[in-house]
């Protein structure tokens, strides 16, 4: 995983409320154990028409989308069933942070340690993002806040741990991998006791 520790980007909004894992990454998707390519089938049933051509009124086919790397999404994001394949999909297509008011507790999990960073805003500074697309944005993971280019900043919750993994770019494995050393000296430790 690359690490996060400052996130500067326009931001794509997708104002839908309730967009579940289903929406995000359709089943008929979930063939694979990987995550590269799972991006090109972000959303795949609302950006493609019937014959596979792009919709061209869907958000992330318009050129403004390009480069974004922040969604700022509708209340209730990642609802539905549990699949890492939706973060995958959504990091594969280049996006690292999802802002919403609301994200459901087993996709903010998996996003989490997946390398997706979840962003809880409050309604107001919320509206304020869904009110204006494109919007260049801050997002600081060491102290937990986003900046709007007004000069406002909202900060929004984060347990440590997430946040260190997120800002070294390790996962749960990675972590524990990293702590090999230590492990195997207090095994040892153990084993003369």
């Amino acid at each position: 995983m690359e690490p996060i520790r400052t996130l500067r980007s326009r931001t794509v909004v997708l104002a839908v409320n309730d967009i579940d894992t289903d929406q995000i990454i359709p089943a008929r998707f979930l063939t694979t154990t990987t995550r590269e390519g799972l991006g090109r089938h972000l959303f795949a049933d609302w950006r493609f028409g019937p014959e596979g051509a792009p919709r061209a009124d869907f958000v992330l086919n318009q050129p403004q989308s390009s480069g974004c790397s922040i969604l700022v999404a509708g209340h209730n994001f990642g609802c539905g069933s549990s699949r890492e394949h939706a973060p995958w999909a959504l990091t594969d297509f280049g996006l690292r942070a999802v802002v919403s008011t609301q994200i459901a507790d087993i996709f903010r999990n998996n996003a989490l340690k997946n390398g997706l960073l979840p962003v809880i805003v409050e309604p107001d500074t919320h509206r304020w993002l869904l009110e204006h697309s494109g919007a260049e944005v801050t997002i600081d993971l060491e102290a937990r806040s986003l900046t709007l280019p007004t000069g406002e900043t909202a900060r929004f919750p984060l347990e440590p741990f997430a946040r260190y993994c997120l800002m070294n770019g390790v996962d749960e494995l990675g972590f524990l991998l990293g702590r090999e050393a230590e492990i195997a000296a207090y095994e040892a430790r153990r084993a003369q006791a």
